[in-house]
């Protein structure tokens, strides 16, 4: 800072004299400091305390005067004054709210009481020093106004019509004078809006202003409509049920579907949904009177003696209040003999569920267990032929004649010669192969091991040799027949066994 201050002095002799001395007074400018708080706030009516201490490590500084004063529009203004000769001074408008604590050259607090508006602003706390001249510090002081807060509901009477789709005022809530501004909001399940307003007052409070407005509806009647206001940390609440008027909705009982001949003391009730509630109820007929056998008392019509068929008909009840009048029937038939009496049916129902699941439950059971058995039968074959030696299990069924025909290749097929006196000779020797399914211990024969050695893919099994064909042929080829299916052609080698 020193070099700030050279630098800034302008180039002439007669000056750096007074550069150097500043430059020399500084470290004693930093051993002076006067500590107040940053901020200050109160509500209105409220005391606050304005802290103001001055710390000296220069022993031969001294303070003549510490002042207090208020920034006002650029301008300063006096507020209280201690001076050790002289004692304490408070100035007009703070004359009987100020007062200094414990004054001393160390330590000039005040105590600023029953906030006002006009208080607020920011305040210098000033030690006025010899040589060294004054300091000061400033602090900003903050006022706080509470809002009143209330609610009331409109005047209006609210009606619920039918196709109505303006919305109406229902209710205001209003923050009065709040500083800084409440938050105002509102609590309720109706399906209205709310508008918002905030005036700026001329001592600098504000003041919020909500209004709820919806559309008057027989289901808004009863429902409740909460205000909420937050302030700081408090909350304000208050609330008020809504009360809608609406025509009648009117609604008939007493027939239960089973008036028959000669029954008695039956009777229609006419009841209605009204606010105000109905005051005014009436029975008739849409072709003709009421029979001679009612009586009409209030909202109820009473069938005097035995039922007849002269009761059937279609009642019709018109209800009325301040509003409007609607209107119900009821289309009443007489039957000749009671209804049978069975049980309700809602038991019926409960009934008919628990044996419909008993039934499914049980199918469901069935066919597992079913299963279960299926897949153990199944498993125990498999068992049983597994262990059977390879003579005694049943040969695979026969593949058809394109699957054979697939498997076979030329070093499947021996070609051999026979002499013509011996062919028919040999042929007549060879036994009969033995039945495709019989599962005894049949006996190989030397043409089958042979034919089947040569051709274990193919899964051939010989029923039968056709020698008709074998006499029959010019060639000493033949034809081979398994299972009725024609297989190949070959020649038969001449040194059967």
């Amino acid at each position: 800072m020193a070099s700030q201050l050279q630098t800034s002095c302008p180039a002439s002799w007669w000056t750096i004299g007074v550069c150097i001395l500043a430059a020399a007074l500084l470290p004693g400018l930093q051993a002076q400091t006067v500590i107040v708080n940053d901020t200050v706030s109160g509500f209105i009516g409220t005391d606050v305390v304005l802290h103001c201490s001055f710390t000296n490590l220069l022993p031969n500084v001294k303070i003549t005067q510490v002042t207090w004063q208020k920034a006002t529009n650029g301008s300063k203004q006096n507020v209280a004054i201690y001076n050790p000769a002289m004692g304490v001074s408070i100035l007009s408008p703070y004359k009987d709210r100020v007062t200094f604590r414990n004054p001393s050259f160390k330590d000039v607090t005040i105590q600023l009481s029953r906030l006002e508006l006009e208080d607020e602003g920011v305040y210098i706390c000033e030690f006025a020093t010899f040589p060294t001249g004054n300091r000061e510090s400033q602090l900003n002081l903050t006022v706080l106004a509470k809002p009143t807060n209330w609610m009331e509901g409109t005047t209006r009477p609210l009606i619920a019509k039918s196709g109505r789709t303006e919305k109406i005022l229902v209710a205001t809530c209003t923050s009065s004078n709040g500083k800084p501004p409440s938050t105002v909001t509102w609590d309720t399940k109706l399906k209205g809006e709310a508008e918002f307003q905030e005036i700026r007052n001329s001592n600098g409070t504000i003041t919020v202003i909500s209004r709820y407005r919806l559309v008057p509806s027989r289901e808004a009647h009863r429902q409740q409509l909460m205000c909420v206001v937050n302030y700081q940390l408090d909350r304000f609440t208050d609330s008020m049920t809504l009360n809608v008027q609406y025509e009648p909705e009117v609604t008939i009982e007493g027939f239960d579907g089973n008036w028959f001949l000669n029954r008695k003391d039956v009777k229609l009730i006419c009841k209605s949904d009204a606010n105000p509630p109905a005051h005014t109820y009436e029975w008739k007929l849409p072709n003709g009177t009421l029979p001679g056998s009612v009586e009409i008392q209030n909202n109820t019509i009473y069938f005097k003696g035995p039922v007849s068929y002269s009761v059937a008909g279609t009642y019709i009840c018109e209800a009325s209040n301040a509003i409007g009048t609607r209107s119900g029937l009821v289309e009443v038939n007489v039957t000749d003999k009671p209804l049978p009496q069975g049980a309700p049916g809602g038991i019926i129902g409960i009934v008919g569920g628990v044996i419909a699941a008993a039934l499914i439950i049980g199918v469901a059971v069935t066919v597992f267990i079913v299963y279960r058995r299926q897949q153990k039968n199944r498993a125990e074959t498999d068992s049983d032929l597994t262990d059977l030696p390879p003579s005694h299990k049943p040969a695979p069924p026969p593949k058809r004649k394109q699957e054979m025909k697939s498997h076979l290749t030329a070093e499947d097929i021996q070609v051999v010669h026979l002499d013509n006196m011996k062919h028919e000779e040999e042929i007549q020797k060879l036994p009969l192969q033995t039945p495709y399914y019989d599962m005894s211990a049949a006996e190989p024969s030397p043409y089958s091991d042979k034919l089947n050695s040569g051709n274990k893919d193919c899964d051939v099994h010989y029923a039968e040799l056709d020698t008709s064909a074998l006499a029959s042929s010019p060639s000493p080829r033949t034809s081979i027949h398994a299972g009725g299916d024609l297989v190949e052609y070959a020649t038969i080698q001449p040194s059967l066994r």
